[in-house]
């Protein structure tokens, strides 16, 4: 796997586990009883954007890292999979 390949596939994992972290743990500022005039009550009552990505490196690293074990060292690939259909 190439450099480019591997920056790629990190960046797709990247985003989709941002979009898996980024509702833990919120709490809207109607569960909070702060809501704020001229927000929606659904908004964050408090927002961190450098834990929230702090969190997605870490686990997207360790995600990354599986998928690069998996391929690349024990040499899993999509031919590794029986097929479904009988003769293709």
């Amino acid at each position: 796997m190439g450099i480019v390949t591997s920056v790629a596939i990190y960046f797709v994992i990247w985003w989709t586990v941002l979009f898996v972290i980024l509702p833990i743990g919120m709490r809207s500022q109607v569960e909070e009883g702060e809501v704020i005039l001229g927000t929606a009550h659904s908004a964050p009552a408090r927002f961190s954007l450098s834990k929230i990505v702090l969190r997605t490196t870490i686990a997207a690293s360790l995600l990354f890292a599986l998928f690069y074990l998996g391929t690349e060292v024990l040499g899993f690939g999509i031919d590794s999979f029986p097929h479904i259909v009988p003769g293709t």
